[in-house]
């Protein structure tokens, strides 16, 4: 009886993951790029996967996309196996990669069209959901328009249309929003949103800007291959985060003089680096004596990004600028953290 409790349970379990990732290992020759890998992600729900460049998002994401096989484990996509059923699996799944797909040479029409077609849907059903992802993506005045002359952010959100004309149940982003401008970040992130409250849409995304996935249900740090940590953007906060103070010196005496003095320093790029702030008297005492050494100095919170560079010793990605403070301003903030 309590075996068969068990079994009811578990069954229940699985019927609620929109992704289930079991052990999963795969290497290039002798590198291992993914490393006994477990994940499970709800159906309906939104998933971040945050890691350096090579650390593996992308092998993992075409694995899951069908793309490629892999040495050991298993995956499920809304319960499809991605090796065994992979025709079930992609019918699952929307697709978004971080290089552009679209036939520029075709309408935005004409690339929906060849999708549906693709998918195998009827003429009355392309019609439908073209009419309703160029609406919901803002594109319906351009539907006729020839792709090779929409901007970067026409072309983005043209991608997500296609990916969602088939009504997957999970869609996968990889970079969805990397070069485009703020606000049209912004707007593709309401779409989604809308998406996974009005449709239940499981949404599985890699990102370099962490404040976008600040409000994901889940994330997931990944680095050499190896899951550090996975959880809530609050509960990662409460258990890694940390304060850290960026600063740019000026000269390698002060480079000394912090490696010193502070027990945790990170090498960061273009000269920056990175202190644990262990105490806040001590940091003070720093930034008054070698204020006039330091180009720039930065403090950091425990946040996203923190939690990122605590846990890997590396920023996600370069900050396209600081913030400049006075010493006086980084000591008050200091004091009262």
């Amino acid at each position: 009886m309590a075996s068969m409790t068990s079994d009811m349970n578990a069954s229940q379990q699985a019927a609620e993951l929109a992704i289930e990732i079991r052990n999963l290992s795969h290497s290039y020759g002798e590198k291992k790029v993914l490393d006994n890998i477990n994940l499970q992600v709800k159906k309906g729900s939104s998933f971040a996967l945050l890691g350096p460049n090579g650390a593996g998002k992308t092998t993992l994401l075409n694995i899951l996309c069908t793309l490629m096989k892999f040495d050991q484990g298993s995956a499920l996509m809304d319960g499809a196996d991605v090796v065994r059923q992979s025709v079930k699996a992609r019918r699952s799944i929307g697709v978004v990669f971080q290089t552009s797909s679209l036939d520029d040479r075709l309408s935005a029409d004409e690339n929906l069209e060849f999708h549906g077609l693709v998918y195998g849907m009827s003429k009355k059903e392309r019609r439908e959901a073209m009419d309703a992802v160029l609406e919901l993506v803002e594109l319906s005045e351009f539907r006729e328009k020839i792709v090779r002359e929409f901007s970067g952010g026409m072309r983005r959100r043209l991608e997500i249309a296609r990916a969602l004309m088939h009504k997957p149940a999970i869609l996968l982003l990889d970079e969805p929003t990397v070069g485009l401008d703020a606000q049209t970040r912004q707007r593709i992130w309401r779409y989604l949103q809308d998406m996974q409250i009005n449709e239940g849409l499981t949404v599985l995304t890699t990102t370099h800007y962490i404040e976008e996935v600040e409000s994901a249900d889940q994330i997931c740090i990944i680095d050499h291959g190896r899951i550090l940590a996975e959880g809530t953007p609050e509960s990662l906060k409460n258990q890694y985060g940390k304060s850290w103070l960026h600063v740019t010196p000026l000269n390698s005496d002060v480079v000394a003089e912090i490696k010193s003095r502070f027990t945790n320093v990170q090498a960061l790029t273009h000269n920056r680096y990175a202190i644990e702030i262990p105490d806040t008297a001590e940091l003070n005492t720093f930034l008054e004596e070698c204020s006039d050494q330091i180009e720039e100095a930065r403090l950091d919170a425990p946040s996203l990004e923190s939690v990122f560079l605590s846990l890997t010793g590396r920023e996600l990605r370069d900050k396209a600028s600081g913030v400049r403070i006075s010493e006086q301003q980084a000591g008050r903030r200091a004091g009262r953290r």
